[in-house]
Parts: C-alpha cells; sequence; structure tokens
C-alpha cells in the first residue's frame, strides 16, 4: 500500500492528471505482486464499469446541464431574490438560497459556484460588498449541494460503499436546509456589523412571492418529484436520473420554451466532457479499491482506533478529521472512491450508521473545495471576482465556524440526518 501511495504523490506533483495517477498507481500493485495477475486488474476496470446504480451520476451531470441551459437557473435566482433580498446582506442571502435550490438541480458544488460567481458576483460587488465576502459566501454556499438531492458525491458513496442511495439522498434534506439556515445567521451577523446596504429593504407581499414561486414551480417541484418517486418506488435511484434527463428536456422545451437544440447540443457537449472525466477516474480506482480490501486495510485502521477509542462518535470524529486533512489537498470525488472502501466497513464494525456518516464524509470532503491550498471552488470563484486568496480566506472564517458547529451537531445528534430516512423506509 506503501508503494500504491507514493506513485500515486509522485504522479500528482509531476502534474499527471488525477485519472492515470489513479489508474497507474492502481496498475502498481498488480505489476508487483506475485499472487495477482495482471489481468485482475484490468476486470476489475471492467467490473466497474458494468455497475446499474453508477448509470446515476452520467443522467444527472447531464440533466444539470440541461437544466441550466432551459431557464431554470435564472428563474430561481428570481424566486430567491423576491424572498430574501429585504435582508442585511441580501444578495449574500440570494446566494445561499439560490445554492439550496441549485442543489436539488445541479448535484455539483463547484458548477453552483462557478455558476453564481457569474451571475451573482459583479451585482454584489457593485453594491458594495467586499471582494472577498462576496466570493466566500459565494464558494461556501455551495457545500450545501454535498448533501442536498441529487449529490453527486452521495451516490458515488453509496455505490461504493454499497449504502442506499435512496436513504442517502432522504437523509440529506435536514443537513442540508440546516447548512442554509447556519450560513444566512453567519451571513447576517456579517453583514450587520458591515453596514452594507440592503437593496431592498421592502419584505415582499405574499402575493409576489407565491407569483415568484409560480414562475419557478417546474424547477421547485423537480426535487419533490425526485425524492417522492424514489420513496413510493416508481424509480430507482439510477432511473430518477434518465427521469431528469427527460424532465429537464420537457421543460425546457416546452414549459419554459428556452431549451433551443443550439442550447441542447451545448448542454450535451458539456455534460460529455465532465461525464468523461468523472468515469474515468471512477474506472481507474477499481483497482485500488480491490488492492485496500486485498491488504485488509479497512481491518488494520480499525484495529488501531479501536485499541485507543471506545466511543464511536470520537472515533468518526477522527476520521473526520483525517477526512479534512486529506481535502485540503485531494478533490473530493477522489477521496470518496479511495476512501469510502476504508472507512465504511470501520464504522460498520463500531455501529456507526452508514447512512448518517455518508453525510458527514460528503460535508466534510466537499469542504475541501473551498479551502486552501487546492480548494477548485475557491480557485473558480476567487478567479472570476478577482479576489485575492488572502482575503477570501479572511471573509470566510465566520463561514466556516458556522459549518463546523453544524457538523458537531450533526455528528452528536445522529435523529437530525435519520429521522427523515427511517421514517420512509423504517
Amino acid at each position: 500500500m506503501v508503494l500504491i501511495g507514493s506513485v500515486f504523490a509522485v504522479l500528482l506533483l509531476l502534474g499527471a492528471p488525477v485519472a492515470f495517477a489513479i489508474g497507474i498507481s492502481g496498475f502498481m500493485f498488480f505489476l508487483t505482486s506475485d499472487i495477482m495477475p495482471l489481468s485482475i486488474g484490468v476486470q476489475r476496470i471492467a467490473t466497474v464499469s458494468q455497475s446499474f446504480p453508477l448509470l446515476a451520476v452520467p443522467f444527472f451531470v447531464l440533466a444539470g446541464h440541461l437544466m441550466n441551459e432551459s431557464g431554470i437557473t435564472e428563474r430561481l435566482f428570481r424566486f430567491s431574490h423576491v424572498a430574501v433580498a429585504w435582508m442585511a446582506g441580501g444578495l449574500a442571502q440570494v446566494s445561499i438560497i439560490l445554492s439550496t435550490l441549485m442543489g436539488g438541480v445541479s448535484g455539483s458544488a463547484v458548477a453552483d459556484a462557478a455558476m453564481e460567481a457569474r451571475i451573482l458576483g459583479p451585482r454584489m460587488i457593485g453594491q458594495g460588498y467586499s471582494k472577498g465576502y462576496s466570493s466566500a459566501i459565494i464558494a461556501l454556499s455551495s457545500l450545501i449541494t454535498a448533501t442536498i438531492p441529487p449529490s453527486i458525491g452521495l451516490i458515488l458513496y453509496g455505490y461504493v460503499g454499497q449504502v442506499s442511495i435512496g436513504r442517502l439522498f432522504l437523509a440529506g434534506i435536514v443537513p442540508g436546509i440546516l447548512m442554509m439556515s447556519f450560513l444566512m445567521l453567519a451571513a447576517y451577523v456579517v453583514a450587520r456589523r458591515r453596514g452594507y446596504v440592503v437593496a431592498e429593504t421592502r419584505r415582499p407581499t405574499l402575493r409576489e412571492l407565491l407569483d415568484a414561486a409560480w414562475k419557478a414551480k417546474w424547477a421547485l417541484l423537480f426535487p419533490v418529484l425526485l425524492l417522492v418517486s424514489i420513496r413510493g418506488g416508481l424509480f430507482t435511484p439510477s432511473e430518477v436520473g434518465s427521469f431528469a434527463v427527460v424532465y429537464a428536456i420537457l421543460v425546457g422545451g416546452f414549459a419554459h420554451g428556452e431549451l433551443t437544440f443550439e442550447k441542447g447540443t451545448l448542454a450535451f457537449s458539456r455534460a460529455v466532457s465532465d461525464i468523461g472525466l468523472i468515469m474515468l477516474i471512477i474506472l481507474m480506482s477499481g483497482m485500488i479499491g480491490f488492492a485496500i480490501t486485498f491488504l485488509q486495510l479497512p481491518q488494520q485502521i480499525a484495529g488501531f482506533l479501536l485499541e485507543g477509542l471506545s466511543s464511536p462518535q470520537l472515533i468518526v470524529a477522527v476520521i473526520l478529521i483525517s477526512l479534512f486533512v486529506a481535502g485540503l489537498f485531494f478533490e473530493s470525488t477522489i477521496l470518496v472512491l479511495l476512501l469510502t472502501p476504508i472507512f465504511v466497513p470501520i464504522i460498520q464494525r463500531i455501529g456507526f450508521d452508514p447512512v448518517h456518516f455518508g453525510i458527514l464524509m460528503m460535508t466534510i470532503v466537499t469542504l475541501g473545495s473551498m479551502t486552501p491550498p487546492v480548494g477548485v471552488a475557491m480557485y473558480t470563484v476567487c478567479s472570476l471576482l478577482d479576489c485575492r486568496i488572502e482575503d477570501y480566506i479572511r471573509e470566510s472564517v465566520p463561514f466556516l465556524a458556522a459549518i463546523l458547529v453544524l457538523v458537531i451537531l450533526l455528528l452528536f445528534v445522529p435523529q437530525i440526518v435519520l429521522f427523515i430516512p427511517n421514517m420512509a423506509f423504517g
């Protein structure tokens, strides 16, 4: 395992693409093994590609791009603006609400952050918000997409860890809403202290709010249909992904009339690029996943943790800290694919619910996309808004504190995460 880790680290330092770094390091295990032929490594790649649940990933990626081209994003923005722009830190609150709503559409934190940086970033800066504050709230609010269904990360976690994706989707609802609430409170407190001017001080009337909601009804209805169809047994998570594609085409083409052939072609081309990147990483990780299981790494780590700690919460806390450190250097998709086979057997052995752990894990590893030194969402937003990284880091402290408090709450009060899936599935 040391050889695999060393090869992987060296290739990343040399600038090799992540998929190739994973693939080559996985091949090294089979090349140097006396009992494992190389053909087994090739078979592992083929085996990963034959997974039916994995179909949910390309379907939801495509659905997200189609919805972005169908006018759904703009309608969600208008609804969010009417609902919360009157509050202190108005546009910051809009960003948080929009992330919550877009999480049910795009399923990708980086895509959400980039979209909001283009739509909201210039408006916030133009109204007197600092670049650091604007960048921090846009990037960190995209963390909500880690748990709000349909989260791509939760699909991968469920697939790799053999955990019910339907239960994971339902478990992510309350943590996502709480994340929204905690970030809105932090944004409100900072905005009040800064004296940021509220663009619209008048609260919307019920009629105005209902009118905005009606115009965004097809976008707001999608997450509801997604969850109801899974709970009702109408679709599996994979089939819901295909339903999402059809739904996006029908809404964009007929309900909104904005999904033209050119926009549809653009959505498909972007989806193909994203899907190719994600699937190549997933396929290459099949070999390392096999090596981790064969070398009994989960059992070794479990023995180490159980020897010094007795409380399941403390063991999970140590795991989450290690995941956060890893997330500072590696993209969340990589960590989910490589570390889920290690940690899920451990948390199951100590009696910790894998659905509960999945929500915590996805929150922590996705947070790495918003923190230095390699945060993809952070660099994306800062580059689009021409914000210095040091300004971003300084302004992100209160929001990071709010997220940390929420993670601790979710860790020690599992009912917050589990009561909806337990109520729905028993």
